[in-house]
C-alpha cells in the first residue's frame, strides 16, 4: 500500500504531469531533484486587480478562472484566457501541479474580521483576497458548474467589466446613443467650429491643474510671453514632455515641438537639477546612458521655447498640463486633445487608442522602448487639426466609447491561429465536439473530463452534496472535519484538482447571533475610527481646527465636548487610516497654544484597539497599499493615473465614489507590486513636494474590500430588544474557538500541500431573512519560499 502511494507521488511529480500545461515560452521540463541548478527556473505567479467593481467577484468569474486552470494543455491559449479574466493574472501556469479548493461552510467576511486575531494563518499565508456576493442556495454549483450531461439551463458566465460590446451591438443603430446626447455635440454643436473655440477657458485651465499667472505653487514658473490676439488662423504647435522621477516629483528630461506643416522645431533632452530617483525608461525611452552627456538645463529649454513661439502662438497636446507643469512655463492658449475628445462623466481616452480610431495610425509601438515625444506631438496636433476639419458631428458619429470597448473585446478574443481547443500547431484540426460555445457553458467537472482527470471532493456527510455524485467525481464523506482533514493531508497532494470542505458549526448559527455580530463589527470599526482631541482653550477657533483634521480624511462628524473642564472634539472619521494620521500627528502637538492629546475612546470594543491596528498594519493585503489624502474632487481617474504612474511599482489606483453624489472622494488608495516600492513610494508622497499635491499618506489599514462593505454594508437593522440576552455573550467564545480551529485545519492542510499549488479558501457567505453576509475569497500560490516563510 505504502509503495503503491510512494510511486504514485513519484509520478505526480515528474514532468510528464502536464496537466498546467499552456502556450508559453519553451518545452523545458522540471527536475524538482536539481532545483539548484536552476536558480531562473520560471514558476506560476498570480497577481489581482481586486480594487475593481467594488472588489467583489461572482461566482461565475472565480469559476472561468478555474475552467482555464482545469483546461490545462487542453486549452491551447490558456495563459491568455487566465491574463484576460479582468481581475486575476496568472503568468505561467503551465508550471501548476495542483489545485485546491477549500471551502469553509458557514463563514463569511464578516465572521474573519469578527475574528480577524484568531485566523492567524489565513491573514498571513494569503496575500490575495476577494469579496463575493452573498451564497445562493447551492454555493458548490455556483462555483464548479452544473453536473455534465444533467437538465440544465444554459448558463453564460459573466465577462470582464472591459468587455461589454458585441459585434451585433455595433451595427445595430438602435443601440447608439442619440447624437443629441453626445458631451461633444453638447459643447460644440453639430456645425464645424474654428480653432478659437476649441480652446480651453481659464475657468477649465484652473480646473485641469494648468500653470496659471497668480497661483501659489506657479510663483516660478516662466511665461511665454505670447499675449498677442488668438484667431482661427493662429499658428498651431504640438508639444510634448517626457519626465523623470526626482524627490521634487516628475521632472523634464526631453521636450518636443512640432509645427502646424509637421516639421520638428525643437528636440531638446534635459538634464533635470535635482537627482534621479527612476528615469521611467518604459514611459520616458531615456536612460543614464542617454541623459549622460547632456548640458541642456531646464531654463535652457524655457528661454529656447519663448524664442520660437510667435505671439499669437497656441499650443496642442494631450494632457498637457503635466507638460506644462514639466516645463514650468504659463501658456495661456491651449488645445488639450484629452479634453477635446472627452466622454461621458469626463472620461478620457489614451492619446495612442486616439490616434488609432480617428487617424488611423499607430504610435507607441510596443517593440520600441518608450514613448517618441515627437511622435507624440505629432499625433495631438493632428488630431487637433481633424477636429477643426472635420467638425464635432464627425467625431461623435465616430462612436468612441464603443470603439474602446470593441477593440478590448477583439484584443481579449485574439487567438494565436489556432481554435479554442485544438491540438498544438496552426496545420492541425480541431475538434468539432469541443468549440467556443462548449467552452463558455461547461462546468468544471467538464473541463477536467478533457483533460483526463477527475475532481477529488471531500467533506463531512452532513456537508455532502448529490451535485458530487458524478463518475467525473472522487467523492470522500467523513463523519467529522478532523476525518476530513486526516483524509486531505494524505490525498490531496496526489490529485491535480481538489475541493476541501470544512463545517465550522455542527448546525446553522441562529440569525439574530449573525445580525448581532454585524451591528457589532460595524460600531466597533466606528469607534477605531473616532479620536477625541483637546483641551483646547476657551478661545480656541473651530473653523481652523476643522480644517486641520479634515486633512487626514474624510470626516463624519464633529462635535465639541463641552462636559470636561475644558472643551475637547469628538471627530468621527470616514476611514480609519485618517483617525490613526490623527493620532500619530498631533498627540501632544501645540495646536492654537495649547498642547492637546489625542486619543481614541477607551470602550469594551476598543479595548484591543492597539493590537489590531498593528496587526492590520502588517496584513499583506495592507504592507503594499498606501492610503493617501488631498485630492481635488474634479481630479479625474486618468490625472490620479498619470500622477501616481511616476511612483515605483504602482498597480493600481482606488479611487472610492461617493454613492450619493456619484462625484469622487479626496482620498484614495494605491497598490503596489511590493512592500519595498510601497517603502520608497511612501518617502516621495511624504518627501518636500509630495509630488507637488497637498498630501497626507501612510500605510493602509483597511483592505478594500472591508473598507467597501463599511461604507456600503447598512448597518441600521432592526435592533434586538433591550431585554432580550444577547446571544453573542453565550456563543462569542465558542465561535473564537471554532474559527481557531478551523484556521489550524487550514494551515495543517496548507503545509502538506505541494511546491506550485494554486489554493483558493473560499468563505461563501451566509443568507438569512435578516439579511445576508457577503463572502470572502484567499488565494495564493504555494512555492518552495513563500511556504517556508509563512510556516
Amino acid at each position: 500500500m505504502d509503495t503503491a502511494l510512494e510511486e504514485k507521488s513519484r509520478k505526480r511529480k515528474q514532468p510528464q504531469n502536464e496537466l498546467f500545461r499552456g502556450s508559453g515560452e519553451g518545452t523545458a521540463t522540471r527536475n524538482p531533484d536539481n532545483e539548484e541548478s536552476h536558480p531562473k527556473w520560471k514558476k506560476a505567479r498570480l497577481s489581482t486587480t481586486l480594487f475593481v467593481n467594488n472588489c467583489e467577484i461572482s461566482h461565475d468569474q472565480l469559476r472561468e478562472l478555474l475552467k482555464s486552470v482545469a483546461l490545462g494543455k487542453q486549452h491551447e491559449s490558456n495563459e491568455q484566457e487566465v491574463s484576460n479574466l479582468g481581475w486575476c493574472h496568472l503568468s505561467h501556469s503551465k508550471h501548476l501541479n495542483n489545485v485546491v479548493v477549500i471551502v469553509l461552510q458557514g463563514v463569511s467576511q464578516l465572521h474573519f474580521y469578527k475574528f480577524y486575531l484568531q485566523f492567524k494563518h489565513l491573514r498571513k499565508a494569503f496575500r490575495h483576497r476577494f469579496r463575493l456576493p452573498a451564497p445562493s442556495a447551492n454555493f458548490l454549483a455556483d462555483i464548479i458548474g452544473e453536473q455534465p450531461n444533467g437538465n440544465k439551463e444554459e448558463r453564460i458566465p459573466s465577462t470582464p467589466s472591459t468587455i461589454q460590446v458585441s459585434s451585433s451591438s455595433l451595427a445595430n443603430p438602435q443601440a447608439i446613443i442619440d447624437l443629441q446626447n453626445d458631451p461633444i455635440i453638447q459643447k460644440y454643436g453639430h456645425e464645424k467650429v474654428g480653432l478659437v473655440r476649441c480652446l480651453l477657458t481659464k475657468e477649465e485651465m484652473k480646473k485641469f491643474d494648468f500653470p496659471l499667472q497668480g497661483l501659489a505653487n506657479c510663483k516660478n514658473f516662466v511665461s511665454t510671453e505670447c499675449v498677442g490676439p488668438v484667431s482661427d488662423s493662429s499658428p498651431l504647435f504640438g508639444l510634448d514632455c517626457e519626465m523623470c522621477l526626482t524627490p521634487n516629483g516628475n521632472e523634464l528630461t526631453r521636450v518636443s515641438l512640432v509645427d502646424a506643416k509637421g516639421q520638428c522645431v525643437m528636440d531638446e533632452l534635459v538634464k533635470p537639477d535635482n537627482k534621479i530617483l527612476n528615469y521611467l525608461t518604459r514611459f520616458s525611452g531615456i536612460t543614464r546612458k542617454i541623459l549622460k552627456p547632456v548640458t541642456t538645463k531646464l531654463r535652457d529649454v524655457q528661454t529656447k521655447l519663448k524664442k520660437l513661439l510667435p505671439p499669437d502662438a497656441v499650443l496642442v497636446g494631450h494632457s498637457l498640463n503635466a507638460d506644462l507643469q514639466a516645463l514650468q512655463m504659463i501658456h495661456p492658449n491651449v488645445i488639450d486633445t484629452s479634453l477635446l475628445f472627452v466622454r461621458n462623466l469626463g472620461r478620457r481616452f489614451k492619446l495612442k487608442f486616439l490616434t488609432k480610431a480617428v487617424l488611423g495610425k499607430e504610435i507607441q509601438c510596443p517593440d520600441r522602448v518608450g514613448h517618441d515625444s515627437t511622435e507624440d506631438a505629432m499625433a495631438t496636433l493632428e488630431l487637433a487639426q481633424y477636429f477643426i476639419q472635420h467638425g464635432p458631428r464627425k467625431i461623435a458619429e465616430m462612436k468612441l466609447d464603443i470603439a474602446v470597448n470593441s477593440q478590448q473585446f477583439l484584443a481579449s478574443s485574439k487567438q494565436k491561429n489556432t481554435s479554442p481547443l485544438c491540438p498544438s500547431g496552426p496545420h492541425k484540426e480541431a475538434r468539432p465536439s469541443r468549440d467556443a460555445t462548449w467552452q463558455k457553458n461547461a462546468g468544471i467537472l467538464e473541463c477536467l473530463d478533457l483533460a483526463g482527470r477527475k475532481l477529488l471532493f471531500l467533506s463531512q456527510k452532513a456537508g455532502g452534496s448529490t451535485f458530487m455524485s458524478s463518475r467525473f467525481c472522487q467523492s470522500i464523506l467523513c463523519t467529522s472535519d478532523e476525518e476530513v482533514l486526516e483524509q486531505a493531508q494524505a490525498e490531496v497532494p496526489l490529485s491535480s484538482f481538489s475541493i476541501i470542505q470544512f463545517s465550522q458549526w455542527p448546525h446553522p448559527l441562529p440569525p439574530s447571533l449573525t445580525l448581532e455580530m454585524h451591528k457589532k463589527m460595524k460600531v466597533k470599526w466606528a469607534e477605531m475610527s473616532t479620536v477625541y482631541a483637546g483641551p483646547f482653550g476657551g478661545n480656541f477657533c473651530l473653523k481652523p481646527l476643522k480644517k486641520l483634521f479634515a486633512s487626514f480624511g474624510p470626516i463624519h462628524s464633529l462635535e465639541i465636548v463641552l462636559e470636561t473642564v475644558e472643551p475637547y472634539l469628538c471627530i468621527q472619521y470616514g476611514v480609519l487610516e485618517a483617525a490613526q494620521l490623527a493620532i500619530e500627528t498631533l498627540n501632544g502637538a501645540c495646536v492654537q497654544g495649547a498642547r492637546i492629546k489625542v486619543q481614541r475612546p477607551v470602550q469594551e470594543l476598543t479595548l484591543d484597539c492597539d493590537t489590531l491596528v498593528s496587526t492590520l498594519e502588517t496584513d499583506p493585503e495592507n504592507e503594499s497599499t498606501i492610503y493617501v489624502n488631498g485630492m481635488k474632487e474634479n481630479y479625474t481617474e486618468e490625472d490620479m493615473t498619470q500622477k501616481f504612474s511616476l511612483l515605483p511599482g504602482l498597480e493600481t489606483v482606488f479611487l472610492p465614489v461617493d454613492p450619493q453624489s456619484k462625484k469622487h472622494k479626496k482620498y484614495c488608495f494605491l497598490k503596489f507590486r511590493s512592500s519595498e516600492c510601497t517603502q520608497s513610494s511612501l518617502k516621495i508622497l511624504q518627501g518636500p513636494t509630495g509630488l507637488n499635491w497637498k498630501l497626507v499618506c501612510r500605510r493602509a489599514l483597511t483592505p478594500i474590500h472591508l473598507h467597501e462593505w463599511i461604507c456600503h454594508s447598512c448597518p441600521d437593522a432592526v435592533p434586538l430588544a433591550s431585554t432580550e440576552k444577547s446571544p453573542l455573550v453565550n456563543k462569542g467564545e465558542e465561535l473564537k474557538i471554532a474559527m481557531s480551529r478551523l484556521d489550524e485545519r487550514v494551515k495543517k492542510l496548507h503545509r502538506r500541500l505541494p511546491p506550485s499549488t494554486l489554493c483558493i479558501v473560499l468563505l461563501p457567505g451566509t443568507k438569512s431573512v435578516h439579511g445576508s453576509s457577503t463572502g470572502l475569497g484567499l488565494i495564493s500560490i504555494n512555492d518552495d519560499f513563500t511556504s517556508s516563510e509563512v510556516h
